[in-house]
């Protein structure tokens, strides 16, 4: 697969991107610790998870089967900080960029070609729209109502101002209601989600500068692990929105020939659960595009790409090149897998997940009771690069390529 790569891995650097997320690594940590612990006891390997004294973004785990051990030091590269600033609006704030949103989604036909690619991510892009202006309505109403009552009080008075204070009461009324919609987001993720697509579609695709500085602080903590004597494999993972910034860091990566000619560590690139053409259709999007063609034909790396049909959230088995166009005569990558749900979990659990969309959107980084040839934590702490593991495995049947825009096209 990969040119000059090697296939065993005693030492790997594993670099996790999150996708649009404001809680702290260490919350990725201790996941990786307990999936870690359930999958090796399911599959009968040792895998050990010790943390690194003052690094909460920063783990070792060391996997040992059949009498072979592997290392990996898993670090996560933060962009939190920068989701939780985007996220610090007012309500009025948050519906003004809903309206923005949606209309950078439906003006130009984003929306609707999307829409036939895969509803599930469509519908849950719906979601949160949806359940903004449900709250609306209730607050609209319950100040409606608190108006009628407390004009109908204030009548007898006959007094201008007894109607004004009906009206600003009503308006209280209104806003505690919406502020108590807020106070219940942890449940409700209407907030949450639109402040996800209103990241991507403020710049209609393209980079904020904030975000572009840290991709470029990405690039070198990747770039400098690739010089690390003694590491066989440097392995980045990207999921769910972290998946095009990963293709993004990549890409500038190798055009700026920060990846040793030969002998250097195999590189990997590992995409779960990925979101890009939500992102890559938008006009602003042609640095993305670009990326993703320029990285799907080199030979400097192996990139495998997997998703589930059970996950409502990403768009399961499309080839993120593909569709967007952005694929030219010299494409290799990526290998387009599926994680299989409805297989690799048992009827039990998968009874009990089905509904559960956002743990299932990340089950991709959790242990599976079934497991098939894709096992999270054998590809970022086992003994195979992530080249050999898939050495000779055909892409997926189901997997999607018809592509919803030409190169050079923006929805």
């Amino acid at each position: 697969m990969q040119a000059g790569g090697r296939d065993r891995v005693r030492v790997r650097r594993v670099f996790y991107i999150p996708g649009y997320d404001p809680f702290p690594p260490r919350r990725y940590r201790e996941l990786y610790r307990s999936e870690g612990a359930a999958q090796a006891a399911i599959s009968g390997y040792d895998l050990a998870v010790a943390g690194l004294p003052g690094q909460a973004a920063r783990w070792q785990a060391t996997l040992r089967e059949g009498g072979a051990e592997s290392r990996a030091e898993v670090e996560i590269l933060v962009w939190d900080d920068i989701v939780r600033r985007s996220m610090g609006g007012s309500i009025a704030a948050t519906y003004v960029q809903a309206a923005r949103t949606a209309w950078v989604y439906l003006s130009g036909g984003a929306f609707f070609r999307l829409l036939r690619l895969r509803k599930g991510p469509m519908i849950a892009a719906l979601y949160p729209i949806a359940l903004l202006l449900l709250q609306a309505v209730v607050a609209g109403a319950a100040a409606l109502g608190g108006f009628l009552v407390l004009q109908a009080l204030a009548a007898p008075l006959g007094s201008w101002i007894a109607g004004l204070g009906a009206l600003v009461s009503a308006g209280a009324i209104a806003w505690a209601i919406l502020a108590l919609f807020r106070r219940w987001d942890r449940r409700l993720f209407a907030y949450y989600l639109m402040h996800d697509y209103a990241f991507s579609a403020l710049g209609r695709g393209a980079y904020p500068p904030a975000l572009e500085g840290r991709l470029a602080e990405f690039q070198a903590r990747i770039a400098a692990a690739l010089t690390e004597e003694g590491t066989d494999e440097v392995l980045v993972v990207g999921h769910s929105s972290g998946a095009h910034l990963a293709v993004s860091v990549l890409a500038d990566l190798i055009r700026g020939g920060r990846v040793p000619a030969g002998g250097g560590p195999a590189l990997s690139l590992l995409t779960l659960g990925q979101v890009v053409p939500m992102v890559a259709v938008l006009p602003g999007a042609a640095r993305l595009r670009r990326d993703l063609r320029y990285l799907s034909g080199r030979d400097e790396l192996t990139w495998v790409d997997v998703t589930a049909p059970g996950d409502g959230c990403t768009f399961a088995l499309c080839d993120p090149v593909a569709v967007v166009g952005a694929a030219g005569a010299e494409k290799r990558w990526p290998l387009v897998l599926s994680a299989a749900f409805t297989r690799t979990l048992s009827p039990e659990r998968w009874r009990r997940l089905r509904w559960r969309f956002f743990r299932l959107h990340f089950q991709y980084l959790c242990a599976f009771d079934r497991p098939g040839d894709y096992d999270y934590f054998r590809i970022t702490a086992g003994p195979l690069t992530l080249a050999a593991r898939f050495a000779g495995r055909a892409p997926s049947q189901s997997r999607i390529e018809r592509a919803i825009v030409a190169y050079g096209e923006a929805a």
